[in-house]
């Protein structure tokens, strides 16, 4: 036994603080939460006029992210970290672009033979259309009042003048503020696209560890629930909705119908709703009626019944319902109530939360059924 004794090991103070110093730690935790509240709500009233631009470009870059990664990997020789973004934001761009030009000059064209045909009928008054003697009732008492209104000039032009000009005024610039407007927002989703696209990998990271720490393990399956929704869709309700419009526009241009590649868009449009096809062929149809082209019209009409019967009973839910395991009504309610909820944008928000929903859904049956709660 030696004399200098080795010095005694203390044992680590495994004792709670006292309450004095834990109480100082509470109100700093509680301080910081509310600050952080307090500037979250702060930025998000600052950006509110932006927020559905933040969120369709999120939805564009959701939906692009898969192909963008394969391409990303395929193609690794591409110099410089901003090249494929760029690509895929001005493909995507280009997307909305070139069919909304295309509208825009046949809606041009329209217009100016529209004023044509009012610059005539002010010198030489509208004929009685031939139609009009092809209806299966009322037609004499139509072409009365047709040529007691419409076929004097003098009549047209006094109907002309007694439109209200300045309202008309005020209406085109008010539609070419919204356009503007409208144009601005949608730059500003591209512009949000090529950002997410160029840094996603730390974006993804970034709230996965956000994820993580605010609902754990179970934040991130809500999550891939919400992605899983958003590619259903825009194959559902996107892709379906401009293979209904190209079949329908080639349709058209069959059938002979007014501007078939306008009603074609029409359609496409029409289409990422569903049920809402009906109207765009209902439109067709009776303009073929109109022109004497009833085989045809008959023809577009049961068509376009049968292709929207195929696409919102059977690819829609295989599309949509097959991604998140969804039934078929709730896709359907999660699309409608979207719609009237957040416009357009509802289209993909309506059936994400309702994914979400029904992930909860199930983890909650599921979990009592075995006993967890």
């Amino acid at each position: 036994m030696t004399d200098h004794a080795s010095p005694a090991i203390v044992p680590r103070d495994t004792r709670p603080p006292p309450r004095r110093v834990r109480e100082p730690q509470r109100v700093q935790r509680i301080a910081r939460g509310l600050l952080a509240i307090f500037f979250t709500g702060l930025a998000l009233y600052t950006i509110r006029g932006f927020l559905p631009s933040l969120i369709w470009g999120g939805v564009f870059a959701i939906a692009a992210w898969p192909l963008y990664v394969g391409s990303r990997n395929r193609w690794k020789s591409l110099p410089g970290g901003t090249v494929l973004p760029l690509i895929f934001t001005l493909g995507v761009a280009l997307m909305f672009l070139i069919p909304m030009g295309l509208f825009a000059l046949e809606a041009g064209r329209e217009a100016q033979s529209i004023a044509m045909w009012m610059n005539e009928a002010r010198h030489s008054g509208v004929p009685v259309p031939g139609w009009i003697h092809a209806l299966p009732f009322g037609a004499p008492a139509v072409t009365s009042w047709w040529e007691n209104h419409l076929q004097n000039p003098d009549d047209v032009s006094t109907l002309l003048h007694s439109l209200n000009i300045g309202r008309s005024v005020q209406v085109t610039q008010r539609l070419g503020s919204q356009i503007f407007h409208r144009g601005l927002l949608f730059v500003f989703s591209i512009l949000t696209l090529f950002f997410l696209l160029k840094d996603g990998e730390s974006v993804i990271r970034q709230c996965l560890v956000v994820s993580r720490r605010a609902f754990g393990k179970r934040g991130e399956g809500i999550a891939q629930q919400i992605i899983a929704s958003i590619h259903g869709t825009v194959a559902g309700l996107v892709l379906v909705g401009i293979g209904e419009g190209a079949l329908m526009g080639v349709a058209y241009l069959i059938a002979g119908a007014p501007h078939p590649f306008l009603f074609g868009v029409f359609t496409a449009v029409a289409a990422m709703i569903p049920f809402c096809a009906v109207i765009a062929v209902g439109v067709v149809s009776l303009l073929l009626l109109v022109k004497g082209a009833t085989i045809a019209a008959i023809a577009i009409l049961g068509l376009g019944l049968a292709v929207i019967f195929l696409a919102d009973h059977l690819v829609r839910p295989a599309l949509i319902g097959g991604s998140t395991e969804m039934p078929f009504l709730w896709v359907l309610t999660g699309i409608l109530g979207g719609v009237e909820s957040w416009n357009l944008l509802g289209l993909f928000l309506g059936p994400a939360i309702m994914a979400v929903l029904h992930l909860l859904w199930r983890n909650w049956t599921r979990d009592r059924q075995q006993g967890e709660f």
